[in-house]
């Protein structure tokens, strides 16, 4: 087998130029035309290495990009899986922090560049310690001397590439790998080597190299290559920064992960046996699933890089895993796993979060004992008797009721500030309703992840604002005795209350100029007011009044007939007047009764119907504020959550 020439090669004449000979007629390779007198000259060809492009891959730099089709996935699960987890992010960028969000940005990132790129290359990264012997790994798996090996630590300073075939020039500058640094193997054309065909290859630096940059490179490499050699040996397998730096955490990308055991030709059989069982051990412990039996899982395998034990079972496995072309989308799989299980904390609730009727019914509850509706309800029901009383009671009563109301001096001031209510009760009405938002929030916020749930109870929060003061004004409305409009029909409870969802008699806003539904409408003034206030009058109103004003007529004929015959002028005659005016006596408290019994269920009626209107515009209130923005914030919960399980039941590496 030859290596295939550098940049020397004339590819157009397909010829080679003559090599520079010796004295003695043979030909002198360039490492031998250079002085080597101690560490000094190593140094400087050390140097002259990394400059001149010894086996550098064809056209490695002016190639534009890669001659072959990209990496669609148009029947691949991971489509709908990067699709559900890009609406993911979006959706939820209002919600969560860059940071939360950076992660599974950088694996769309680079799951589009991937995708755009070759689909018949798999690169594949040699990564390992100082001194496991994965650049020698990484000459016998090309054939030729193309990393420098030795005793000098590190001895790889910078990612290498080897590419068994063309267009792999955009997935090698998606890695950074400059044109010097990318090589060509020697092949032979076994069925092995047909088997790599579409291999590219990269030799990483040490990743516990006391030089930073490299660690850096190793990281960075190893976040876009389709998978990776782990090269272990028998001293530093268990190395804790190896486990917990890179093992650990890259568990989930097993099926594209490869954990070669080098350096066995420096132990025994049965020693070596027990290195294997303890380094399965130990990736069990990673939680990295070994392959075993057919199962999926990283591959573990012994050789010696160094003797060439073992290497050609490697150049087996490594070359049905690149013509399978599954690794990218494998690795890709894995990415969105790691990042679907970063994310799980902000997605996934404990319990079941939302807003159940129950939840909403005792906020209703909370605001309408706030606003007062029973109490203006009863109030209201209280002023139908009245209403009923004046209408059909005694002219004689009604003159008391007036005679003692006057008696008081101020009575209409009192009345008004009976009316009024005191600051303290103002207050607590303020903190019913800052208590009953509390608590639907802390029910819709149930087992919520803690983004979520502090988005909620914002949404909460900043809907309740102005809040009190809508249901003051419902309050006070309530108060001024505007309770709708009757149509004069018996049984007639059709009132509304003023500015119940916004259908008041006024302006339909709050004091606040809100404008939202359920606010409260201005109070009506003057005689339109004085309308608005006075309750419906059922049909029998108005034959109880002419009942009544009979019994009182009654009453003063009977009284006049009586007066005339003590007076003589009418002749004496006891029986009949007596009777008439007894009749009328009886009458007017038996018609008031009477009336009162009827009114009864009218005035209980028009109360509940005042209650229920005042309840659903407190209602109206709430929902507008506070229950529909808290709704629109768990909707849009909801919508993520089912975007993320789709991200994450579509998942084919277990993950």
């Amino acid at each position: 087998m030859t290596a295939v020439t550098d940049q020397g090669r004339d590819h157009g004449q397909g010829q080679e130029p003559e090599p520079e000979r010796d004295g003695a007629g043979r030909p002198r390779a360039e490492e031998e035309r250079r002085w080597d007198d101690g560490l000094i000259a190593r140094r400087a060809a050390d140097a002259a290495q990394d400059e001149r492009p010894l086996r550098e891959e064809p056209g490695a730099q002016d190639e534009p990009g890669p001659q072959v089709e990209a990496y669609g996935l148009p029947g691949s699960p991971l489509r709908p899986r990067l699709d559900a987890l890009r609406e993911l992010v979006g959706l939820s960028r209002a919600r969560l922090d860059g940071d939360t969000l950076a992660e599974a940005g950088r694996v769309l990132d680079e799951a589009s560049a991937r995708q755009r790129l070759s689909s018949r290359h798999t690169v594949v990264a040699i990564a390992g310690a100082t001194g496991s012997g994965k650049s020698t790994l990484f000459n016998a798996l090309a054939g030729v001397q193309i990393s420098d090996t030795g005793l000098r630590r590190p001895t790889t300073s910078a990612p290498i590439a080897c590419s068994w075939t063309d267009g792999a020039a955009g997935l090698l500058d998606r890695l950074a790998v400059p044109g010097r640094l990318r090589r060509r193997p020697v092949q032979g054309g076994t069925a092995t080597d047909e088997a790599l065909q579409g291999l590219v290859l990269v030799d990483l630096p040490d990743h516990d190299s006391a030089a930073t940059g490299h660690r850096e490179q190793v990281d960075r490499v190893l976040a876009l290559v389709d998978a990776v050699i782990w090269v272990v040996d028998p001293e530093k397998y268990a190395d804790a920064a190896l486990h917990e730096r890179y093992l650990r955490p890259l568990a989930g990308h097993a099926e594209v992960s490869f954990v070669v055991l080098n350096q066995i030709d420096r132990l025994s059989g049965e020693a070596a046996d027990l290195v294997l069982d303890d380094l399965r051990r130990l990736l069990d412990e990673d939680g990295m699933a070994v392959g075993e039996h057919g199962e999926p899982g990283a591959t573990v395998i012994p050789l010696s890089a160094l003797t060439g034990a073992g290497v050609g079972d490697l150049r087996e496995l490594l070359g049905r895993f690149v013509q399978a072309r599954t690794a990218a989308a494998r690795r890709l799989s894995a990415d969105v796993d790691a990042a679907a299980a970063r994310l799980r904390p902000v997605y996934v609730a404990e319990g079941r979060p939302g807003l159940g009727e129950r939840a909403r019914e005792q906020f209703t509850d909370r605001l309408a004992e706030a606003v007062g509706a029973a109490a203006a309800g009863q109030a209201a029901e209280r002023e139908w008797r009245r209403n009923a009383g004046r209408a059909c009671g005694t002219p004689w009563l009604r003159l008391w009721r007036w005679y003692e109301s006057t008696r008081q001096l101020g009575g209409l001031d009192l009345m008004a500030q009976a009316l009024a209510p005191p600051p303290e009760e103002e207050l607590t009405a303020r903190q019913r309703v800052e208590q009953a938002v509390r608590k639907l929030a802390d029910d819709a916020v149930d087992g919520l992840p803690t983004p979520w749930a502090q988005a909620v109870r914002e949404a909460a929060v900043n809907g309740a604002k102005g809040l009190p003061e809508a249901l003051d004004d419902l309050a006070r409305t309530a108060q001024a005795g505007a309770p709708g409009r009757g149509r004069g029909r018996s049984g007639d409870t059709g009132s509304t209350t003023a500015g119940a969802a916004g259908k008041g008699p006024a302006t339909g806003s709050g004091r606040r100029g809100s404008g939202l539904p359920g606010t409260a409408a201005a109070p009506a003034t003057g005689a339109q007011g004085a309308r608005a206030a006075r309750p419906p009058r059922p049909a029998w109103w108005p034959a109880a009044v002419l009942a009544q004003a009979s019994m009182t007529l009654l009453q003063i004929f009977g009284g006049l007939w009586l007066l005339g015959q003590i007076v003589g002028v009418i002749e004496p005659g006891l029986l009949v007047p007596a009777l008439l005016m007894l009749a009328g006596v009886v009458g007017g408290p038996l018609v008031e009764w009477s009336c009162a019994a009827a009114a009864r269920g009218p005035a209980r009626r028009y109360g509940q119907e005042a209650e229920r209107r005042l309840r659903e515009a407190a209602a109206g209130c709430g929902r507008a504020r506070v229950l529909d923005p808290v709704a629109a914030e768990l909707a849009r919960y909801r919508e993520v959550r089912e975007r993320y399980v789709a991200v994450t039941e579509l998942s084919t590496t277990g993950g």
